[in-house]
């Protein structure tokens, strides 16, 4: 029974079903007489003492920062393991997904530029409509079962990984605050550590998260955003090795195994709770026509489907890449809407790209969640009634 219950969390259907029933929670505590709770909640001061080392701060930015390290870590051994052994290890596997990837994240960063460049604040959230999220999309071709070929489901997969490395990139490079060169000499001598514990083999798990919890604390001190902590002790984890025993392991499959049930359980799910709360009542229409949840909305919606699915019409029709076998140009095209739904991190995004919450009165949250849903519901729908083809050639 514990291990079907496992298994069950661990399905893409399952986690999707979970975000949005930790959506709809956090829109009804907001948005009724619950609210003050809600709020008291996000406020709850929580504390973490290590020696002379004091960090304090409420529980959202623990989840922000804390517990999204964790999902960034399965993210960062998703992609090594992809680009090592699965779907990114050869040019011809990755030239499709790779180009629309990037073209998935250019197309709606300049939508929302176009819409924001006068804005000195608004601009900061151009990276908002770039992401995909890799849970929620995967999760609606879970729903359609067999009637979507398993070669699309790869590409989908492809493309979002490396949509995630983009956005950890971006990450880093843009949304970076001062930096304290006394942390991030300690972030270095950790990061060091951790490259010594892969070269000479070690395979105890244990090492590396002593080692990877040292530089948490150093980056949170940085500068740097935390989650990039987490990226960076995933590719140190070797993905084989051998046990004192002299018998091969996988470090990295373990790991990511063992925390594919935390992060869809709990990780992903409480994230959304605390970043979802959106108080409808308060936002007017003519809020939602501004230029920054119109940048997002278009940006998710229109743009990300334009990008992917343009270009990589335009790379199969100058034979750069093929369409993926067994599928036809209405399944591709249904596909590539689905890389709209932006959701966690898009949300995760525009709590760094505006450090005033209220800036927006939060109808960039509320815009994210409703491209989320047309890029969902539209994706969906094109697939559902979409006849598969009767043949693999096109």
């Amino acid at each position: 029974m514990a291990r079907t219950i496992k298994e069950f969390l661990e399905n893409e259907v399952t986690g999707g079903i979970l975000l949005i029933v930790a959506t709809i929670l956090a829109l009804i505590f907001s948005n009724t007489s619950l609210s003050p709770l809600y709020h008291s909640f996000l406020k709850m001061p929580v504390i973490i003492r290590v020696g002379a080392l004091n960090l304090h701060a409420p529980l959202y930015h623990w989840v922000n920062d804390g517990l999204m390290v964790i999902f960034f870590l399965s993210v960062g051994l998703e992609i090594k393991k992809e680009i090592l052994e699965g779907q990114l290890s050869s040019l011809k596997q990755v030239t499709l997904p790779g180009l629309a990837a990037v073209a998935g994240m250019a197309t709606p960063a300049i939508i929302y530029f176009l819409f924001n460049h006068n804005h000195p604040d608004a601009i900061h959230g151009w990276a908002i409509p770039t992401a995909t999220d890799i849970a929620f999309a995967l999760g609606v071709l879970a729903l359609l079962g067999k009637r979507i070929p398993d070669s699309l489901k790869i590409f989908l997969m492809a493309l979002a990984i490396i949509d995630d490395l983009g956005a950890i990139v971006v990450i880093a490079l843009f949304y970076t605050s001062n930096l304290s060169m006394t942390a991030l000499t300690v972030a270095g001598i950790a990061v060091f550590c951790l490259i010594l514990l892969n070269l000479f083999g070690v395979a105890k798990k244990t090492a590396y998260f002593i080692v990877g919890t040292v530089l948490w604390l150093s980056v949170i001190r940085s500068g740097v955003h935390a989650t990039l902590a987490g990226v960076v002790l995933a590719f140190t984890i070797p993905l084989n090795a051998k046990d004192k025993n002299n018998n091969p392991v996988s470090p990295l499959k373990e790991i990511e195994h063992g925390l594919a049930f935390w992060i869809t359980a709990l990780i992903l799910p409480l994230f959304a709770f605390v970043n979802a709360g959106v108080n409808i009542t308060q936002i007017s229409m003519k809020q939602m026509i501004g230029t920054v949840p119109l940048g997002i909305l278009l940006g998710l919606f229109i743009g990300k489907q334009a990008g992917v699915f343009g270009f990589s019409w335009v790379a199969i029709k100058l034979k750069l890449a093929e369409l993926p076998k067994g599928s036809s140009w209405s399944q591709f095209y249904g596909v590539s809407v689905l890389t709209g739904i932006g959701f966690t991190m898009s949300l995760f995004i525009a709590s760094l790209a505006f450090k005033d919450p209220e800036m927006f009165h939060h109808t960039e949250k509320l815009a994210i969640l409703l491209a989320s849903l047309f890029s969902g519901v539209t994706g969906y729908l094109i697939l559902k009634f979409t006849k598969k083809p009767s043949s693999a050639t096109h």
